[in-house]
């Protein structure tokens, strides 16, 4: 369950991110922290199946999708991180799918800096492969390097009681991803 929670958390600190204002100093525009050189593909609507495997950890959820919500929550976190990053790149450079990479300071102290590959054809299947790299959090466990896998294949329609941004996870716990990220942050 600590880990259930402590993925849900990362994924809503990445989401909460999604209507947050760039910063400006006076008088200066903020640059751009995102400009795609590819236009990433869209994961077809529906019921999708994740596993997640960091290490010797593997968590299996679903999460529904409809064409707003995969916007909102892309696969590489684009959309999520967006005013957090001062460098996020995604390309086609590799054979059946894309290269990406990013650079984002994750509220933690510290900054994070991540690439890998996507692959697949996102109607039926993908596979997402990321290294990451933290340095500096605050918190001593952040710090570090991560590899991550995300297996993710299409189960079909969501299923009934089901709306887009639902995640089901191990243990019966469901949340719904778009809710946590417009829930208000403490001051």
């Amino acid at each position: 369950m600590r880990w259930t929670v402590g993925l849900a958390a990362v994924a809503v600190l990445g989401l909460s991110a999604c209507n947050k204002p760039a910063e400006k100093s006076e008088g200066q525009t903020a640059a751009p922290a995102f400009v795609p050189s590819q236009t990433p593909p869209k994961r077809k609507p529906g019921l999708w199946e994740q596993r997640v495997a960091t290490g010797d950890f593997v968590q299996v959820s679903r999460v529904c999708l409809d064409e707003t919500t995969d916007a909102k929550m892309s696969f590489w976190g684009a959309q999520a991180t967006r005013d957090m990053c001062e460098k996020n790149i995604f390309s086609a450079r590799v054979a059946g799918g894309y290269q990406f990479s990013s650079i984002c300071d994750m509220g933690s102290g510290g900054k994070t800096t991540t690439s890998g590959t996507a692959t697949g054809d996102f109607n039926s299947k993908y596979l997402i492969q990321a290294e990451s790299s933290t340095v500096g959090a605050a918190a001593p466990q952040m710090n570090g390097l991560r590899k991550l896998t995300i297996e993710a294949a299409w189960q079909g329609a969501c299923p009934e009681g089901f709306k887009p941004g639902d995640m089901a996870l191990p243990g019966g716990v469901k949340i719904n991803m778009l809710d946590m990220a417009a829930a208000p942050t403490a001051p």
